[in-house]
């Protein structure tokens, strides 16, 4: 997957490149708020919504048609989440918490559902859906000892040591992202818009939170004093001395987790494409929409 991905973007920049000559080509930026859902945020609505991050981003679009476009985005993204701050009582009472830088490299493909082309008035405005493919980097911590501590070299549900316990997870994953927006044309040279993005992973280690507890004198042998402290923080606000059987659960290794970006862009048509020139009122009349 790594190798199609890396291939799919080498084809897309040279197309860019490629075409951009014939100006079907605008370059644009992002900026936003970035969530997450996972097992740290179970809840999509009040997980998600109370703890919102910076995103930024870079991208180019070569507008296929009215209708169809293709782009390749550089993204930034924070995301983060604490048990102190869940609903249930089971929860806060498992007091794990969590934030991870995230960078993003994707190819998605974009459907204007009104079709978008401002060239004399004729369609300046258009909402529209996307998906695609992306590669993205994370990296989470832990503050632990008044100090950030990097999570997934440690191995807190006993990652690596073999037998029952789960192997050591990639920080370099694929992603699907999704979603829908809306673009509207400021000028001959300027675009303006709206979209929010689901990204669906195949990880459920974004958090570093996923299956079992396990049995932590293994975990204390095998990993070390800090990935058992961090496996289990629940003493950490209790009074009582809190004993886990091995098969405890941790988190749902049912459900891999997800991050949400959505962003205002402001974007530049570099030539003329049908987008530049006078935006002057066409005297013809438009016959039925085609592709």
């Amino acid at each position: 997957m790594k190798k199609v991905f890396i291939t799919a973007l080498m084809v897309m920049s040279f197309l860019l490149i490629q075409k951009s000559a014939n100006a079907q080509l605008e370059a644009g930026l992002a900026v936003g708020l970035s969530s997450y859902q996972g097992d740290l945020a179970p809840n999509s609505i009040s997980g998600s919504l109370s703890q919102l991050h910076f995103s930024g981003g870079v991208f180019g679009r070569y507008n296929i048609n009215n209708y169809v476009a293709v782009k390749l985005g550089l993204n930034y993204a924070k995301i983060s989440a604490e048990d102190a701050k869940a609903s249930t009582d089971s929860q806060i009472e498992r007091n794990l918490s969590f934030r991870s830088n995230i960078f993003e490299a994707s190819f998605t493909g974009e459907f204007n559902i009104l079709g978008y082309q401002p060239y004399n008035y004729e369609r300046i405005f258009s909402p529209y859906i996307f998906a695609g493919v992306s590669y993205f980097r994370f990296d989470p911590q832990a503050f632990f000892d008044n100090e950030w501590v990097n999570l997934q070299p440690l191995g807190t549900e006993g990652q690596g040591l073999g037998g029952e316990f789960p192997e050591e997870y990639k920080l370099f994953q694929i992603a699907i992202p999704v979603g829908v927006g809306v673009k509207y044309a400021l000028n001959d040279q300027w675009n303006i818009g709206l979209e929010v993005g689901l990204r669906k992973t195949f990880t459920d280690y974004i958090d570093d939170v996923s299956g079992l507890y396990g049995d932590q004198s293994l975990i204390l042998a095998g990993n070390g004093e800090l990935a058992a402290a961090l496996n289990d923080r629940a003493g950490e606000i209790s009074d009582e001395v809190i004993v886990r059987e091995p098969t405890s659960q941790r988190g749902n290794a049912e459900k891999d987790d997800t991050y949400i970006i959505g962003a205002v862009f402001i974007s530049y048509n570099f030539a003329d494409n049908g987008l530049v020139g006078g935006r002057r009122k066409s005297k013809r009349k438009s016959g039925c929409p085609t592709f």
